[in-house]
């Protein structure tokens, strides 16, 4: 799917070389352990390295910059993955073969270079002002989670299974966190990005592979970093002894959250297997979970499962009136049952191997989400491609969804409520 260069060690170059889209993507990822603090920093150094740079050492000028380079995209971004922490730099630009005498892919990869080895720093410092107006945005991001009632059910939920755990800590950190960075927390931080984090780069598009390595080699000379990080996440360890908690905000509609826990993680071979069984329990419109609770009980708004493979859970998120958390709790766990008992027909295999196998190439069908997609499947096999994986699919049988199913094991329950859901246990 991606050719692979080394361009130092510890700095890797993927390229995938397609007609499919007339522009070109291109992607920088460098990844650390994630901590509470690091996140709180990087998230707060993203923002303060998106709006200028030492070359446009204002917001407007940038934005000028690539309003004339055709509209050129350039944002940076953190999240997390597993116990990783990815700082993220993206570009979008249209390819040069599709204007007339223009070079801008050149100009891009240009830009690409100031904002990332020139930022805009007075006496070795960034500018106050500019710091402190993005630790204000990063808590404003932070505090939103607040207003959003499902992801902060599920943040509680987290925190209370897996506390102090990468699994709880957000990619941004915590408004305290936020709040204790320090200019020259974020002056290291860069240092950081440039000389130490393992760093993956990749470009999509219609592009000559060649052309595209001699870019990076003029452009981007990064040293070579020796840090390396542990790929395999092993499934964490619960250290909560409650198994149900109820809380109360002013809202209508109550949200459960349920976690359940599996041996089986992204890493496991059984993997695959457990991707199909997630999808007959809850992953899909055609699910045990969407069609018992929701459709024929009519109990739920919305009701759904989710594999989390990098930490080996698997979660059951559910809308419900604040009456109904015990029955709907006892419905779900009966779908999980049916499944351990051999309740799965053909038809929910045949259909869940097609869900998974579209839903798959639907993604494909965007140059950013084949970067995201390769660069989660990579860490498995880096000569990925979706035939492969729809082969492994294919061959899962029903006694094999029904092992995996025995494998789960309920964890914890967590509903959020208005004043007439159940009591605390």
């Amino acid at each position: 799917m991606f050719q692979q260069f080394e361009l130092a060690h510890g700095v890797k170059l993927y390229v995938r070389p397609t007609e499919q889209f007339k522009t070109i993507n291109i992607s920088f990822k460098w990844k650390q352990q994630l901590t509470l603090e690091q996140a709180a920093i990087r998230s707060v150094l993203a923002n303060v390295l998106q709006y200028n740079n030492a070359e446009y050492p204002t917001n407007a000028a940038f934005r000028k910059r690539l309003d004339d380079l055709y509209g050129a995209v350039l944002y940076f971004d953190t999240a997390k993955k597993g116990n990783h922490h990815i700082f993220s730099l993206n570009a979008e630009t249209v390819n040069d073969a599709y204007l007339s005498n223009e070079k801008v892919v050149e100009e891009v990869f240009s830009l690409l270079h100031t904002v990332i080895f020139k930022p805009n720093m007075v006496d070795g410092k960034f500018v106050d002002s500019i710091v402190k107006r993005e630790k204000e945005q990063v808590i404003e991001r932070i505090q939103s989670m607040y207003d959003d009632k499902t992801r902060y059910a599920q943040q509680r939920l987290l925190e209370n299974i897996l506390p102090n755990h990468a699994a709880s800590i957000t990619a941004n950190g915590t408004v305290a966190a936020v709040q204790g960075v320090t200019n020259e927390q974020l002056v290291d931080m860069h240092e950081t990005l440039l000389k130490k984090d393992e760093l993956s780069i990749y470009v999509v598009g219609d592009v000559n592979m060649q052309e595209i390595k001699d870019k990076m080699e003029k452009y981007f000379q990064f040293t070579a970093r020796t840090a390396q990080l542990k790929q395999e996440v092993e499934a964490p360890t619960t250290t909560n002894d409650k198994d149900f908690l109820h809380e109360i905000q002013d809202m209508k509609q109550g949200k459960l959250h349920m976690a359940y826990r599996t041996p089986i993680t992204f890493f496991s071979k059984e993997f695959p297997i457990m991707q199909l069984t997630n999808g007959i329990l809850g992953g899909f419109a055609h699910s045990k979970i969407f069609i018992n609770v929701r459709e024929k009980e009519s109990m739920a708004y919305y009701a759904s499962s989710s594999y989390s493979s990098l930490y080996g859970l698997i979660f059951v998120l559910a809308g419900i009136d604040s009456n109904l958390q015990e029955k709907a709790v006892k419905l779900i766990d009966e779908q999980l049952k049916s499944m351990q008992a051999g309740d799965i027909t053909d038809l929910e295999i045949n259909q869940t191997k097609s869900m998974l196998k579209n839903q798959l190439k639907e993604a494909l069908d965007s140059s950013r989400a084949q970067i995201e997609i390769y660069d989660q499947y990579k860490e498995i096999d880096e000569s990925f491609t979706v035939e492969n994986w729809v082969s492994r699919w294919s061959s899962v049988t029903k006694e094999q969804i029904q092992q995996m199913a025995s494998t789960i094991e309920k964890e914890f329950v967590y509903f959020l409520s208005g004043k007439d859901g159940a009591d605390n246990e």
